[in-house]
């Protein structure tokens, strides 16, 4: 992917904090350009069609257990858990969109369920390219908030507010 030119970064070294890159955007999401639009598109219909197919993949494991013939039970266990686990998925990956994890641990011990889950994961992709990269507000919000705390060190004064002056008695 060809990344967009920092205005800030001409003279070779990058001057300032540089944006993280989102898979398959890298930072085109900065400016919304180099075909940010169609990379929306895409990923939309990469993680439905992908979606689709792990459905797909999903029966075909279910009537495989129809076919063992290991009773309504397990049959109705396994549908349930699947069920489950995306709605977890989908919810924790939703939530990923937005903030940071509070306890990176915790969530790496839910790796195991977010993979039973993963079509609540991809389905959580494709609603999310409906209104942004995902993730893309998220790092916006840090990019930006870097971006402030290094005009304040190098001392902008365009783009950082006014000091109050403390007042007298």
């Amino acid at each position: 992917m060809s990344e967009p030119e920092n205005p800030e970064s001409k003279g070779g070294s990058a001057a300032g904090p540089q944006p993280e890159p989102i898979r398959f955007f890298g930072t085109t999401w900065v400016d919304h350009d180099n075909g940010y639009g169609l990379r929306r598109v895409g990923a939309a219909i990469g993680s439905l069609v992908a979606a689709v197919a792990a459905c797909f993949v999903l029966r075909f494991a279910y009537e495989g257990l129809q076919l063992s013939d290991t009773g309504g039970f397990v049959n109705i266990l396994v549908v349930v858990m699947f069920a489950i686990c995306s709605a977890l998925a989908f919810r924790k990956t939703w939530d990923a969109f937005s903030t940071r994890p509070s306890d990176p641990e915790a969530d790496r011990s839910l790796q195991g369920l977010k993979a039973i889950g993963f079509i609540g994961s991809l389905l959580a992709y494709f609603f999310r390219t409906f209104t942004e990269a995902p993730g893309e507000a998220l790092h916006r919000q840090e990019y930006e908030a870097s971006r402030a705390q290094y005009a304040r060190r190098r001392g902008n004064p365009s783009k950082t507010p006014p000091k109050k002056k403390p007042k007298r008695k």
